[in-house]
């Protein structure tokens, strides 16, 4: 057995306007893996690569060994996007039967006891459901057909707390498994607290941070300060030149002098700032 779910090896994309470059990552067992970055950072398009969805210029996708949107590799693979993916004119309740045929070890008494925990209506039509219910159907659809790997793009955006919170829970509950992976692709970071194990933040095409989610709070601080910028060694700066902040490395630290704020970085504000157009130069 191997002990990834999922390898992206050299991933190049190039579109007009646009361009993954040489991307790689793993996502091993057992692990949960968030995916953020601004629009327009590659999320969507490194995702629809794992799911066999666009040819890549170049590189190499598997999962669990076999070639991305390979019958092998799909039949292992849930998927929840920011959208339902079930046509607009099905019934909630006639889901099960429809799906079946594809997926042999969708379980539908798993499926229905979902829908009930999440209060999806079943007599409804999926084009009739509010934007959280169609995302709870597509988590209970992708949950019910007993997925070894885990891929949301966007689920929890514009949803509420309750139902992000409801979401967060099943996530927790698909791990338990430790054969089990999930990758959360999200613009809600505070979604990935207690969650997410591994951070890999894309800022135009490529990987600006991978590591653990508690260690990208620990290596990184905010420095805040007014009238010219810092010449210290910064990671993005971003504001004017009467009133900045920049991205730095804590070890860093102790080269700002006495006319500084220091905190700690959240990871939007790493986001955010790594992101910036030029590190050390307002943005």
């Amino acid at each position: 057995m191997t002990d990834h779910a999922a390898r992206v090896h050299g991933l190049t994309v190039r579109r007009p306007g646009f361009a993954i470059n040489d991307l790689s990552l793993t996502l091993p067992r057992g692990t949960v893996l968030g995916l953020v970055g601004p629009n327009g950072a590659g999320k969507t398009t490194t995702i629809r690569a794992l799911l066999g969805l666009l040819a890549p210029d170049a590189g190499r996708i598997e999962v669990f060994d076999r070639p991305a949107g390979s019958t092998e590799a799909l039949a292992r693979t849930g998927i929840v996007l920011d959208e339902p993916t079930a046509a607009p004119e099905w019934s909630v309740h006639s889901i099960s039967r429809r799906l079946r045929p594809f997926y042999p070890g969708f379980d539908e008494r798993f499926f229905e006891e979902l829908l009930a925990r999440l209060s999806v209506p079943i007599s409804r039509r999926v084009a009739e459901l509010s934007r959280g219910e169609g995302i709870k159907l597509s988590l209970a659809t992708a949950l019910a057909q007993r997925p070894d790997l885990l891929i949301l793009d966007e689920p929890s955006s514009g949803l509420d707390p309750a139902s992000r919170r409801e979401i967060g829970d099943l996530i927790r509950e698909f791990m338990i498994d430790p054969d089990h992976a999930v990758l959360f692709s999200t613009h809600v970071t505070t979604d990935l607290a207690g969650l997410a194990d591994v951070l890999v933040i894309l800022v135009d095409g490529a990987i600006a941070y991978q590591g653990s989610l508690f260690a990208v709070t620990e290596e990184f601080a905010m420095v805040r300060g007014s009238g010219a910028p810092p010449t210290g060694p910064v990671l993005g700066l971003r504001g004017t030149e009467n009133q900045w902040s920049a991205l730095i490395r804590v070890q860093d630290s102790a080269g700002f002098g006495p006319d500084v704020v220091i905190d700690d970085a959240s990871i939007d504000d790493v986001i955010v700032h790594l992101a910036a157009d030029t590190p050390g130069v307002p943005a």
